[in-house]
């Protein structure tokens, strides 16, 4: 398959004219790569069965694992979804167009294989422009997990989407580096209280400011072992995972320097090329001869945790394209948006976490 690249740039007149091509390879069932204000997207007609099982086979994701609907009219739910929870309304005034996945009751007119079987479909509007009107042009409700090989690290750059998809794919429009940086929330509505599957750009704090109480779903933060399929994205499998090792460091700033330069030093000393993923704030922490022999990179400010989430993915690929064999990361905080990073960061370890 030949992959078209479409670069896009808002900033001209007329740039919405260039999504032309790409909405109409979405009504004839092709796939069309996207940016979002999250990560990119991999979009196929959602309510076209063959064309959303195009979607698993480029990513060779496992089809128990669901899909999110994006739309860009909150009028396309009454044919998606069977009911519209209570607390829907609040919720799209407050955080649509954005990163939030609303779980909802879903329609016939969905084919199983969006929702992995199950009687809930993920929904949400994304406030990215050129999604939004991608969307509008093509005039269908879009399913799209996030443009990469299923496990590796979401795309924030096009570059990404073409090292992991090209050749499998129809369309991969370019639209820059993505803002958020990590997927959206994900917010079961059909329980009470709502429950968050997914952290992600809207912050749990929001969300209790908007509804009261919200719970976490215990899958998040253990290793749940089950053959139910998971109820959204990112919750069963290894997910956002560099080629390298990763093994998270957690505690103060200072015990966790000295716990990386130990482990870094092992290391290397069997020969293997250690990644250290730092923040601007520690970066100094570091004794100076580690940089001889091993790939430092800051993730971004403790004071600004948006762009940790920001460049969480891209960090991870980098470290990849410098052959690292082994990741040593600093644990994020955890308000806010650090949940969402934090959860990403555990996923791509697979759970390997040391406490200092």
């Amino acid at each position: 398959m030949k992959t078209e690249i479409i670069k896009v740039d808002i900033s001209k007149p007329n740039w919405d004219k260039q999504l032309e091509y790409a909405a109409q390879v979405l009504r004839d069932g092709g796939l069309v790569a996207f940016p979002t204000e999250t990560v990119y997207g991999l979009g196929a007609n959602a309510l076209d069965q063959a064309a959303v099982e195009g979607i698993y086979r480029a990513k060779g994701r496992p089809s128990d694992n669901p899909l999110i609907v994006h739309i860009a009219e909150t009028s396309t739910l009454k044919e998606l979804t069977s009911s519209i929870p209570g607390a829907a309304a609040k919720l799209m005034e407050a955080c649509w167009p954005g990163p939030l996945t609303l779980l909802m009751p879903k329609s016939d007119k969905i084919p199983a294989i969006v929702t992995a079987g199950l009687d809930t479909v993920g929904i949400r509007m994304p406030s990215n422009p050129i999604a939004l009107e991608l969307i509008r042009k093509s005039g269908i409700p879009v399913a799209a997990p996030s443009a990469n090989s299923s496990g590796r690290p979401s795309p924030t750059l096009a570059k990404h989407v073409i090292e992991d998809l090209s050749g499998k794919v129809d369309v991969i429009i370019d639209g820059g580096h993505t803002k958020v940086g990590v997927e959206s929330t994900v917010l079961d509505i059909t329980v009470e209280p709502p429950m968050i599957l997914r952290p992600g750009g809207v912050t749990f704090e929001k969300l209790t400011r908007l509804l009261g109480e919200v719970r976490f779903d215990p899958a998040i933060s253990s290793e749940v072992k089950t053959s139910a399929p998971p109820r959204a994205p990112g919750m069963k499998y290894r997910h956002y995972a560099p080629r390298a090792m990763m093994l998270l460091i957690q505690g103060e700033p200072e015990p966790v320097a000295d716990e990386i330069g130990r482990r870094a030093e092992l290391y290397n000393h069997d020969g293997t090329n250690v990644g250290i993923l730092v923040t601007d704030e520690t970066a100094a922490l570091y004794e100076p001869v580690l940089h001889a022999y091993c790939k430092f990179i800051s993730l971004g400010s403790r004071r600004n945790p948006e762009s940790l989430a920001t460049n969480l993915f891209k960090c991870l690929r980098d470290f990849d394209e410098n052959n690292v064999g082994v990741i040593l990361a600093e644990a994020p905080e955890t308000a806010g948006i650090g949940q969402a990073v934090m959860n990403r960061m555990l996923k791509a370890a697979g759970g390997n976490i040391i406490k200092v």
